[in-house]
């Protein structure tokens, strides 16, 4: 009788432990979730889409359904490859150049807010393009998508990802956030007819008001980091 009783303590210890251990983990994921989505949702801001939405539809105005098809790959696959350089060799320029974190953040943050303001001043006529050569590395890629801010801020992440799993929090973002970008000019035609210029100029206010939030906290670490 004793050794049952004792058998059913250990069994019901041994039932909480696995009860914590499975929370534990749901909490771990749960958290990693979180950083991915918001990881992914500046990374895909930071790309300006509406600029390089009205940038492709201008650009492949004269391309048949395959092509338009073709640029939209090239260009979210450029886009996650520069991304995913910058982000794991990105330190190596420190190293290379001599300067520091806390002034990288500082630089890409007012690029970030140059970024910002040229969104709010945008219009989709501004960046009309030629459609004669191709259009997906440059300037969709490079610099509409990979321009200066959006350069720096991914440097600034990388060297401030520790570990593997931030890393691979970093990694699986870029990727969802180009997924997203080649997902929007695949869809450029629809959503150019249901936003039409006045929706896309909408647009690009909000993210350009979301680009600015990001600038300053990025400025506001740099400073905060220097003043300690």
């Amino acid at each position: 009788m004793y050794i049952v009783k004792v058998h059913s303590r250990q069994q019901t210890i041994v039932d909480k432990v696995q009860a914590i251990s499975r929370s534990n983990k749901g909490n771990i994921m749960d958290n990693y979730l979180v950083a991915i989505l918001a990881t992914t949702t500046k990374l895909f801001a930071l790309m300006t889409p509406p600029a390089v939405l009205s940038a492709f539809l201008s650009g492949t105005k004269q391309y048949d359904e395959p092509q338009r098809r073709r640029t939209a790959l090239k260009t979210s696959c450029a886009v996650f490859i520069i991304g995913i350089v910058l982000f794991f060799f990105g330190n190596t320029m420190f190293s290379v150049f001599g300067f520091t974190l806390d002034a990288f953040r500082i630089g890409s943050g007012a690029l970030l807010f140059i970024t910002a303001v040229a969104l709010m001043n945008d219009s989709p006529d501004k960046n009309k393009i030629s459609s004669d050569e191709d259009i997906s590395v440059v300037p969709l890629a490079i610099p509409l998508c990979m321009g200066p801010a959006s350069i720096g801020t991914i440097i600034v992440m990388g060297t401030s990802s520790v570990g593997f799993a931030a890393n691979m929090v970093g990694a699986v973002s870029l990727f969802i956030a180009s997924s997203g970008i080649y997902a929007m000019l695949l869809c450029a035609k629809s959503i150019a007819k249901v936003l039409k210029n006045t929706g896309i100029a909408i647009l690009s206010k909000l993210t350009g008001l979301l680009i600015s939030a990001i600038a300053a906290q990025v400025v506001f670490t740099g400073i905060s980091a220097f003043l300690k």
